[in-house]
């Protein structure tokens, strides 16, 4: 892949991709440069905050509320999970179970379980647990498939 940046348009950015052919990965790299700057709305403390989502480290539903864990931070999301499912990446985000979504370039370690589950240790320490239900489309997503 050739990459160049050219500074030669007075405001704004444009952003072309050149490509023999559209594949896959052209099409992960369009979908990742038009969600580039995503935020989602959240509110902590009574105030309203736009989340970069590349900051979320997963977010989880509980008790009919949802919410966006990031290093240090709580925030409470008006959306469902499944509305957030459709806006985020699913090369990124992945839905664990049930209750979470969990962004995959935070996770710096899996450990199986005996139950057949995996244990997600995240960036900040914690850990999301990964239904049995979801392992091999994890593998799959992963390439650990085989």
């Amino acid at each position: 892949m050739i990459v160049t940046v050219k500074n030669d348009i007075e405001s704004g950015t444009a952003v072309e991709i050149h490509c023999r052919e559209v594949t896959s990965e052209t099409e992960r790299l369009k979908r990742y440069i038009s969600r580039f700057d995503e935020r989602i709305m959240g509110t902590l403390n009574g105030q309203t905050h736009n989340v970069p989502v590349e900051e979320i480290l997963y977010i989880e539903s509980v008790d009919k509320k949802t919410f966006l864990y990031t290093n240090g931070h709580v925030l409470q999301t008006d959306k469902r999970l499944y509305e957030l499912e459709e806006i985020l990446d699913e090369k990124t985000f992945f839905r664990c179970s049930k209750s979470v979504i969990v962004n995959l370039n935070k996770i710096t370690k899996l450990k199986p379980e005996v139950t057949r589950n995996i244990l997600a240790t995240l960036t900040n320490g914690e850990v999301v647990v990964i239904s049995r239900r979801n392992v091999r489309s994890l593998r799959s997503l992963i390439g650990l498939d085989g």
